[in-house]
């Protein structure tokens, strides 16, 4: 009964397989074996479960809802196992391995080639792996062991067990459509001057922090956001102002990422001192070699033009 209970690596790794192939066939000539032996292999998974997986059909197979969520929950697992290994080799050989880094959207280009570049020159025993994902993803996968380190914008939301530094801060900046009639305006504007125009707002559930601060600085430019649309990320926002649909404001460090359609201006007088930043978090356990990655990634702390 023991043996019957070994969910190993192989085993967990051929059901995935064939959960993405979706045939036998398929399956057994990509994971390079014999069609009935996976087959087989899979009926003693599926007993060690204690619940059908697959549903088998004359073209094929598909999930069940266990299957699914079974799925689900075995990537996790060797996503965790990679990661667990990842760390014990890092921490017994010193600073050498494989660290697993999230980031959000629209940081990529702005602060992750900075920290490759100083990864690759001052730790070239580590090799760092990049993962894409939403704010309340990238921390959930470092909380549970899967990511070693995640850069976010917005860290109030993180459990207790995380940890956040500041690796950068950028004031924040009006973004106008390209053909606006202050693009082109050089030392600045004013927020005041956008008083009348209509506005695209960041969503408050998905960029509460941003959300915040666009209403905090135009109170104190003296007047309420005439919302016409929300959006729940950087590049919806852009979007609408590139389509000389409203304006906005966002962080003056993305001037580079906005397309062509949209122009970011400096603002001057009373909203100056309105920044937002970008975090790295971690797990408070974190190994030497994050803790040495995330060290040269703060002294550097790049700042927007």
């Amino acid at each position: 009964m023991a043996d019957d209970m070994n969910l190993s690596r192989r085993l967990l790794e051929q059901f995935l397989v064939v959960a993405q192939e979706k045939h036998f066939g398929r399956a057994a000539e990509r994971l390079g074996m014999r069609q009935p032996p996976l087959s087989q292999s899979i009926q003693r998974l599926e007993r060690v479960v204690g619940a059908r997986l697959l549903d088998r059909g004359p073209h094929g197979v598909r999930l069940t809802p266990a299957g699914e969520s079974f799925a689900a929950d075995a990537r996790r697992m060797l996503d965790l196992q990679s990661a667990a290994v990842a760390r014990a080799r890092r921490i017994s050989t010193g600073l050498e391995g494989d660290v697993r880094i999230g980031y959000v959207s629209l940081m990529s280009q702005l602060y992750l080639p900075t920290m490759l570049r100083t990864a690759a020159e001052r730790l070239p025993g580590l090799r760092v792996h990049l993962q894409h994902g939403s704010s309340a993803g990238v921390a959930d996968r470092v909380r549970t062991g899967t990511l070693d380190l995640g850069f976010l914008r917005d860290p109030r939301r993180l459990a207790d067990d995380l940890v956040s530094r500041v690796i950068a801060t950028e004031p924040i900046a009006a973004a106008v459509p390209h053909d606006h009639r202050l693009a082109h305006t050089v030392d600045g504007i004013a927020l005041a001057e956008l008083a009348r125009e209509d506005f695209v707002l960041p969503d408050p559930g998905a960029l509460p922090v941003l959300a915040e601060q666009v209403q905090l600085a135009c109170r104190q430019a003296g007047f309420a956001p005439r919302e016409v649309a929300t959006a729940d990320d950087l590049t919806g926002l852009f979007s609408y102002v590139a389509a000389g649909l409203c304006v906005s404001l966002a962080p003056a460090g993305l001037r580079h990422l906005t397309g062509t359609g949209v122009t970011l201006l400096p603002l001057r007088g009373g909203t100056g001192h309105l920044d937002t930043a970008v975090y790295a978090i971690h797990r408070s356990d974190a190994d030497p070699a994050v803790t040495r990655l995330l060290e040269l990634i703060t002294a550097l702390r790049p700042q927007s033009p």
